[in-house]
């Protein structure tokens, strides 16, 4: 299986306009194109996620103009997309289709392809407490690491091909739900990824 996007070549820099956050303030936000091929018999459906492992595990050093937060911080994952029961028969996820734009407390039923589920993404818990800004977040939303990075953040996106139509998830699941419920039943993996970053010294 194989996937590729019109909208970044893998491995290279992912344009502004598919990330949350720009320097002086909200980007885009639009979801990038996706399309697949080359998918294994038996498949009833697909599972996507998009991963940011290179998040800061020390968020008191996160946005602050008196330090760069150093490379070597140790660091984890921060999710920007979960979506599954994509139907089998889906090859491609138009640019723009699922996110176009910002929306402050979170997009309440984003679009997707017709009887796929969207997810909670990590902004649900960043934004948590913020007057203007908290709220449930599901579906896509794009990069926006901290300016003061030192380190390039990539973001995977990784697509499952699976032996069952449904996954047994909650209604509110988060990626972390997905990659459990997903065990057995994995026929094939693909991934591309691009990088961010928001520090202008990187």
């Amino acid at each position: 299986m194989r996937i590729a996007s019109d909208s970044f070549e893998s491995g290279k820099r992912i344009p502004a306009e598919f990330a949350m956050g720009l320097p002086d303030g909200f980007g885009g936000n639009r979801n990038p194109h996706l399309e697949w091929n080359k998918v294994p018999e038996g498949t009833r459906s697909f599972a996507l996620l998009c991963v940011d492992p290179d998040a800061p595990t020390v968020p008191e050093t996160v946005g602050r103009d008196d330090l760069q937060i150093p490379v070597e911080q140790p660091r984890g994952d921060f999710v920007h997309w979960a979506m599954i029961d994509i139907a089998a028969d889906v090859r491609l996820i138009e640019a723009g289709s699922c996110s176009d734009g910002i929306t402050p407390k979170g997009k309440r039923n984003p679009p997707g392809p017709p009887g796929a589920r969207q997810g909670l993404n990590d902004y649900t818990g960043w934004f948590a407490g913020d007057a203007d800004m908290g709220g449930d977040y599901f579906g896509y939303d794009g990069p926006y690491p901290p300016f003061n990075d030192l380190r390039t953040h990539r973001y995977f996106f990784r697509l499952f091909a699976l032996d069952v139509e449904k996954l047994e998830v909650p209604e509110r699941f988060t990626a972390a739900q997905v990659l459990r419920a997903m065990q057995g039943h994995v026929l094939a993996e693909t991934a591309i990824h691009g990088f961010y970053s928001l520090n202008s010294g990187v």
